[in-house]
């Protein structure tokens, strides 16, 4: 497989199943990279790894029992910058993929693909720094156009829009209540109508809805 340069690479696989790291490890050997390849079962330990180690390919599962991954990305980035990660998940890619990207991830692959597109995958990473399956291609391209055409967020007004941002950002009603100078109740009713007009049901949904449209 090919065209591989001598420079050892050291990978680590993260997830909690022993069976699908030892899988992505044979892989690997097949592939034929040189280096170590270090396993981490929960997310605290893939952060202890990257701290302790000479990683330059993550490969991460999206759920463990002690989170998701999709809110270590940036700490994994933090502690090693020029770390490429690859998301290799049984998660919908056609629903979730876009998530990783956006927070920092260098690719999404399904677990469900076939060992030749793993492969690919991980050479793809290797040598290019990204890899984009042909499904997250379609959803990013639905998602440009949609953005360009249909953004959920011209629905609010200036003021929903503005306290939409700060429960973005983490404040909660009494915080934006304060921040604004307005009665607690009148942010908790400004706050279901933005629901409403937005069709979603809680502030992770609002919080992707800010990230991906404004």
């Amino acid at each position: 497989m090919n065209n591989l340069d001598t420079k050892t690479i050291n990978f680590l696989l993260a997830d909690d199943h022993s069976l699908i790291r030892q899988g992505v490890e044979f892989l690997i050997e097949e592939i034929g990279f040189e280096g170590e390849i270090f396993h981490a079962s929960t997310l605290q330990k893939v952060l202890e790894t990257v701290g302790s180690q000479e990683i330059e390919i993550v490969v991460i599962d999206a759920i463990f029992p002690d989170g998701n991954s999709l809110n270590i990305i940036s700490d994994i980035r933090s502690i090693k910058p020029e770390v490429k990660i690859l998301v290799f998940s049984g998660v919908d890619e056609s629903t979730q993929s876009i998530k990783y990207i956006n927070a920092g991830a260098n690719g999404f692959l399904s677990k469900l693909s076939e060992e030749s597109e793993i492969k690919e995958a991980i050479l793809k990473i290797h040598q290019t720094g990204k890899y984009i399956s042909s499904i997250t291609q379609g959803v990013l391209i639905d998602s440009l156009q949609n953005r360009s055409t249909i953004n959920p967020l011209q629905k609010l007004t200036e003021r929903e829009l503005e306290i939409a941002e700060l429960y973005a950002k983490g404040y909660g009603n009494l915080e934006i209540a304060n921040n604004l100078n307005v009665k607690q109740n009148t942010i908790s009713t400004i706050k279901k109508r933005i629901f409403d007009k937005l069709h979603i049901e809680n502030v992770v949904d609002l919080a992707d809805l800010i990230k991906n449209y404004h």
